[in-house]
């Protein structure tokens, strides 16, 4: 059973990390361009930071004895972002070659104590994660992904996870490249406070949609980016796409995203409600595979939820 099958299957779901821009902006006062992560892949200082951020997660897996995804810093990685970066689109294929590199060098190192510890590549919208402003076509968007499915499939990944996509077009044309390169992908929707995409989609349409135009291929679907309130009576309803739900990385806090763009201090939320509110979401996720936290959430919140979920711990 290779890695991929080991997350379908396995009994309790895997841990992953939170919200890893917010507290590496927030909370370890660094800066980049465009909440860009990946252009401090060179820094030595950040590369420090990263690697006790990370591992501190990863010895949350090990305390509950499951998996872990593990992800690449490369969410602001399309070659498209490069000019805003400050780089050419060549400079930022290389620090996606880099931040795989980066991520594989850590789970060599936690590989006898997590064993099952997953490679992810991770995309990021062509446009601003809150906001669709201008929705990209199908075709748009697969050329616009390209270069960067294709270099983090070169680089090794095992698994592409496309995170905050705001609209329907955009995450069907991921899928579509992940296909043709043949890399297993989940799609990850931001939602606003009504549990709808920023492109006003129906979250259970936008599944629906990206299912019927790829033959199903995401692994599965996530929602990310919004607190678990806002999306709490869609997952409730008990419509069949909701078996589709593999993943749960949501906000710390229950700001709208407007009012978090506009916020000058981290709202960082309830960490003890926070695991409890996953605890009760867990019940109606029959297909919960992945949980981790997304904007605001840190360690704590993480623990929270697996706390919740794993428990009883082991001693």
């Amino acid at each position: 059973m290779n890695r991929i099958e080991k997350v379908m299957n396995a009994p309790r779901p895997y841990l992953t990390d939170g919200g890893m821009e917010t507290w590496l902006f927030f909370q370890q006062g660094f800066t980049a361009p465009e909440f860009a992560a990946i252009t401090l892949v060179e820094n030595a200082d950040a590369a420090q930071a990263l690697q006790r951020y990370f591992e501190e997660f990863l010895a949350m897996a090990q305390a509950a004895d499951t998996g872990f995804v593990l992800d690449t810093n490369t969410w602001r990685g399309a070659e498209c972002w490069a000019e805003a970066l400050g780089l050419t689109g060549a400079q930022l294929l290389r620090l996606n070659e880099k931040a795989v590199d980066f991520a594989a060098r850590l789970k060599d190192r936690w590989a006898e104590r997590v064993p099952d510890i997953v490679l992810n590549g991770v995309i990021g919208p062509v446009g601003d994660g809150y906001a669709p402003g201008k929705t990209p076509t199908i075709e748009d968007s697969r050329a616009l992904h390209r270069s960067q499915i294709e270099v983090l499939q070169r680089s090794g990944v095992e698994m592409l996870s496309a995170m905050t996509i705001t609209n329907v077009a955009e995450a069907i044309g991921i899928a579509l490249e992940a296909r043709d390169v043949g890399l297993p992908l989940t799609i990850s929707f931001t939602v606003e406070t009504d549990g709808r995409l920023p492109s006003g989609d129906l979250l259970g349409e936008a599944i629906e949609a990206v299912d019927a135009a790829s033959g199903g291929y995401p692994l599965w679907y996530m929602i990310n980016c919004a607190h678990p309130d806002h999306f709490r009576d869609a997952i409730t309803a008990g419509e069949a796409w909701i078996d589709r739900i593999g993943g749960l990385r949501a906000n710390a806090s229950r700001l709208s995203h407007a009012e978090l763009d506009n916020a000058d201090a981290l709202d960082d939320g309830n960490p003890e409600e926070f695991g409890a509110l996953h605890a009760e979401l867990a019940t109606h996720l029959p297909n919960l595979r992945v949980v981790g936290g997304c904007c605001g959430t840190d360690h704590r919140h993480v623990q929270c939820v697996s706390r919740h979920l794993h428990s009883p711990q082991p001693a």
